[in-house]
Parts: structure tokens; sequence; C-alpha cells
């Protein structure tokens, strides 16, 4: 149970700040939201709940069915479909969705087709938030585990044989990901640092100092505008449309 409230607590900074950046681009009207690669629904119920059309387009039968329970025990609708990236023409419709989350996706799948399938579905005017694992912090996290050869593989290697959600993950610098979505035809509009220090710190802290939790998540808001906090951050979030 310990275990469990401190996943909840660094979860919370974890992603505060992808949610800050959304907030504006839900409010004000129901939106239709593709999330591709959504799992069992951590960012799509809670767009649900808040009255938007959520559309989940994942891979694995399981992580849906774990969605479907997810959504009926809060009370909302949201549509999954089994499929990846390449199928979003097919399984949502071009010129459909109002925002599209790619989180997490970009380091497993082709990057360019990925980002022409998503363009088709995206309506005019409409949003991307992308979310991908950023290079530079990776290679600091080996060298500081002790994985000298890998963190050294690394440095200019975007796509090495490495662990994590595939054998050919890729990993992304900040320069990279603009050119890559320059290149796809969009505009980026923000980019955000994200987990500079949330992987940093030990659960003990978040479980012994009262008040850690909401001054972690403050400091992450802090760097996240930063530009000279990207190469530390552990993900890199873009706004681009």
């Amino acid at each position: 149970m310990a275990a469990m409230v401190t996943g909840e607590r660094r979860g919370s900074a974890r992603t505060a700040v992808v949610w800050d950046a959304l907030g504006p681009i839900l409010e004000g009207g129901a939106r239709h939201v593709v999330d591709i690669g959504g799992g069992t629904g951590g960012f799509a119920v809670r767009i649900a709940e808040g009255g938007h059309r959520v559309t989940v387009v994942e891979p694995s039968p399981d992580a849906l069915a774990a969605l479907g329970r997810r959504a009926r025990e809060a009370g909302v609708d949201v549509v999954g479909h089994q499929g990846d990236v390449s199928d979003l023409p097919a399984l949502v419709g071009a010129d459909s969705a109002d925002v599209v989350l790619c989180h997490g996706v970009l380091e497993v799948v082709e990057p360019a087709d990925a980002l022409a399938r998503i363009r088709e579905v995206l309506r005019p005017g409409g949003t991307l938030s992308l979310l991908v694992a950023n290079r530079h912090a990776a290679v600091v996290a080996r060298a500081m585990a002790g994985h000298f050869h890998q963190a050294h593989e690394l440095i200019d290697d975007a796509a090495p044989a490495a662990r994590g959600r595939g054998p050919a993950a890729r990993r992304y610098t900040a320069d990279e990901l603009r050119d890559l979505l320059a290149t796809a035809g969009f505009d980026v509009r923000a980019t955000h640092a994200v987990r500079v220090f949330a992987d940093l710190v030990p659960g003990s802290v978040l479980d012994l100092e009262p008040g850690s939790t909401a001054a972690l998540t403050d400091l992450e808001r802090a760097v996240a505008e930063r530009p000279e906090f990207l190469p530390l951050a552990t993900q890199l979030h873009v706004l681009a449309g």
C-alpha cells in the first residue's frame, strides 16, 4: 500500500506539466480527443470526465479491457479501438480529431510515417500533444546507474538497442523533435521539460516529508518552460498544430 501511495504521488508530479499544457486546449467546449497508445486510460478517462468525446487507439487487448473497466467505474464513455498509429485514418477518420495525444509512442514506431497519419486525422487548427523520451537525460540516467557503455552509445544514437518499450526504442533531443515536426508540416507552439526532478527524488522523501509532493510539483512547473532545463528532463512535451 505504501508503494502504491508513493507511486501515485510521484505520478502526479510527473504528469502535472502535461496536464497544465492541455488544460487551456480542453477548455471552452467539448472536443474530440484521440489518444494513441492510450493504454488503460490514464489520460483518456480524465479527459472524458471533462465532457469530451475520447477515442483510444491501443494495440493491447488487455489494456483496452482495463480501459473499459476504468471508464465504467468513472461513469464515462470512452471508445476503444485495437490498432496502432498506422490504423488511425481507418479507425478515426480524416480531419476528425480536435486534439491528438501521442504520448510515449513515437519512441517505438517509424516517426515520419506516424506523424503523417496523425496529420491526416487532425482537423485544421487542431492540436497535437506529443510526449517523447529525451536522449540527453537518458545518457545521464544510464551513467548514474553505472551503465557507462550504454550511456556512451546513447550520446549520438537516436535508436539504440536499449531497454524500454521495445528493442529499438528511439529517444529525441529537443532540436531533433522540432526538425521532425517541421518536416511533417507541424508548427511547434510550445515545448516543455517534463520530469526534470520527479524521477530523481527518493520515494522516502515523498512519504516522510509533509507537503513534499506539492513542492516537487511546483518545482517541475517552475522549470517546465525554461529551455536550459530541457536536456535534464526525462521527457519532452510539445504542443504542435
